[in-house]
């Protein structure tokens, strides 16, 4: 079980898909659910799926996240944001790889890899009783920190050029080259928005650029 800490906009799904993509479970599935983006009372049925009729509008059955990764990596994000009430289901599931159905009396067993990632303190968020103990540590058995992206400036160009054959090709035209001047001003910038600022950055200027060379 990994956990992936680090700022917004680091890209901590795709060092997720990393993860998955050289293990030894790449031939499964990667299945990835954002714990902040779901409400509360629908995130269980997410994670874990129900039997048709367990609820008002639960027309037909539903498998969960946990079940459809079987065999693969779950990624779970934000989830420094999954509910406190919803959290000993997860310990649970985390512990065992079993859990019920929404309105189920038998018990599933998955195998599944567990990625967590986070923007969040959850050290913090444990001491303010927002986080559970054994859930933090159940899931930092590997913790990796992701630095933003001003401590790792040498990436800048690197992704720079990247981002550039990118979305040059989704424009279907040249890619332009990035002038000395204007790779100076990327690096020297300190990129609040991390990976993600600089990508909307890099797509504006490959937009707007009508000449061979991006200036600054």
């Amino acid at each position: 079980t990994v956990l992936l800490e680090g700022k917004s906009g680091t890209r901590k799904e795709l060092f997720a898909r990393t993860l998955h993509a050289f293990s030894r479970r790449a031939d499964g599935p990667f299945v990835a659910i954002n714990c902040a983006a779901i409400l509360e009372n629908l995130l269980e049925s997410e994670l874990f799926g129900h039997e048709k009729g367990a609820f008002t509008g639960a027309v037909a059955r539903k498998l969960g996240k946990f079940e459809v990764a079987h065999g693969g990596t779950l990624f779970l994000d934000e989830i420094g944001d999954l509910p406190v009430a919803l959290q000993p289901k997860i310990l649970r599931a985390v512990e065992t790889l079993s859990f019920e159905r929404i309105g189920a009396t038998k018990s599933l067993q998955v195998d599944v890899r567990l990625v967590a990632a986070t923007n969040r303190d959850l050290r913090a968020c444990v001491a303010t009783g927002a986080f559970r103990e054994d859930l933090f540590f159940r899931l930092s058995v590997f913790p990796i920190q992701i630095p933003p992206l001003c401590e790792r400036s040498a990436d800048v160009p690197l992704l720079a050029r990247f981002f550039i054959e990118k979305f040059s090709a989704e424009l279907k035209k040249p890619p332009p080259t990035l002038s000395q001047t204007a790779e100076d001003r990327l690096i020297s910038y300190s990129w609040p928005g991390n990976v993600r600022e600089l990508q909307n950055c890099i797509e504006r200027a490959v937009v707007l650029c009508d000449e061979s060379e991006i200036q600054p």
